[in-house]
């Protein structure tokens, strides 16, 4: 059982006033943008050595540019990886094959800097090397999880709404119903809140990569037609103001236009910044990091909250030294929507421990690759979301 004491915060104990009104705004990204490739690539691999050693400790990281792809980090495993070959494989998956292009599955140059895991690390984290006899967290830091009442999911409308686009965008591409969509594309979705409570969609931004013949007229119908009404579904209406690629055209894209490197989308992974965030990525990372098995924590202890009506509201913190088992710290803030004391006393019965999140979220299985894209929370299939 845990023995630490959950702190509540007081400050923000008194209810948003309903008549509080606010617009707020969240972005998603595809599978084809830059960072997210390097992201695929980087749970592929991480996927790759789970299921050959589940005592696997992976910090992959990748930028990709061009036709170069640079894996970089530390692995220390018994597993045996075709790191190239993994690669390879992931851009493929997601629809970089064009020839044509730089950046292609077949035509990349794959270059490594990859070297064990640091001693000094393994210490404090292994629980046989530990002093204490215990898996320490992998490094210091604070993460944070989050769950509301806005949406069946228990995530904030803005980012649900968001990923909705570029996942159908992605959806519509590999299909072929649409020939001219290509893989890099974002989406920002404008939602005007009174109170904790979303009213009405404001604004929808989709951007899409597509090829050059295209019309940008078929595009923007397209969107405006199809994609933002099954996308909204119940949220979309006449007045929803629609942008489609402001700049004109959109026909260079993903890392032949721009650089991608791992863990720079942390906001569109979350909670599309309608909670607080700790800093630390997720893709590349084996669960012993708890900058990834923590937050994946903590949100499933947030929904816990939720779901046994303590309140409307729930965002938890956890702190850690590296080495340590024991949290440093632990907050639960209900935001006024319920009983904070009860749900203090709900987290204080859940193990934050590294070896306790492992085990009671079963992360030694290569399910990362599912969790890359379009969020980590609000998906039904992933232990944290049960």
């Amino acid at each position: 059982m845990p023995q630490f004491a959950v702190s509540t915060t007081t400050a923000q104990q008194k209810p948003q006033s309903t008549d509080t009104t606010y617009v707020f705004t969240s972005e998603s990204v595809s599978e084809g943008h830059p960072d997210k490739v390097c992201d695929y690539i980087a749970d592929s691999i991480l996927d790759a050595y789970i299921t050959q050693d589940r005592r696997s400790r992976v910090a992959c990281e990748v930028l990709c540019k061009q036709n170069h792809v640079i894996l970089a980090g530390e692995i220390s495993s018994r597993g045996t990886v075709d790191h190239e070959a993994i690669a390879r494989q992931a851009i493929r998956e997601i629809g970089y094959t064009d020839a044509a292009s730089d950046f292609n599955a077949d035509g990349v140059t794959v270059e490594q800097i990859l070297t064990r895991q640091a001693a000094e690390i393994a210490q404090g984290v292994d629980e046989d090397k530990n002093e204490h006899g215990e898996q320490g967290a992998g490094d210091q830091g604070i993460m944070f999880g989050f769950a509301t009442t806005e949406t069946p999911e228990l995530m904030p409308l803005p980012i649900i709404l968001a990923h909705r686009l570029t996942r159908l965008l992605a959806e519509d591409r590999k299909s072929g119903k649409y020939a001219w969509l290509r893989p890099d594309a974002k989406s920002q979705v404008s939602v005007l809140y009174e109170g904790n409570t979303p009213r009405r969609v404001t604004d929808v931004l989709v951007s899409t990569q597509h090829r050059a013949s295209v019309e940008r007229e078929e595009i923007a119908a397209y969107v405006r037609e199809e994609l933002a009404p099954r996308a909204l579904d119940g949220w979309y209406d006449q007045g929803v103001r629609v942008a489609v690629n402001p700049t004109g055209s959109f026909v260079m894209g993903g890392p032949e236009a721009d650089c991608g490197v791992t863990g720079r989308k942390i906001i569109a992974d979350t909670y599309g910044g309608a909670a607080h965030h700790g800093g630390g990525a997720f893709s590349g990372k084996d669960p012993s990091k708890v900058d990834r098995s923590a937050a994946y924590f903590c949100r499933y202890v947030a929904r816990q909250i939720i779901k046994q009506g303590l309140a409307r509201k729930a965002e938890i913190q956890v702190a850690y030294a590296i080495g340590v088992a024991k949290p440093v710290s632990v907050k639960v803030d209900t935001f006024g929507t319920g009983n904070a004391s009860a749900a203090a006393e709900l987290v204080n019965t859940f193990d934050f421990s590294p070896a306790a999140i492992v085990r009671t979220l079963d992360l030694l299985r290569p399910i990362y690759r599912s969790t890359t894209n379009y969020g980590h929370f609000g998906k039904s299939s992933l232990p944290w979301e049960w």
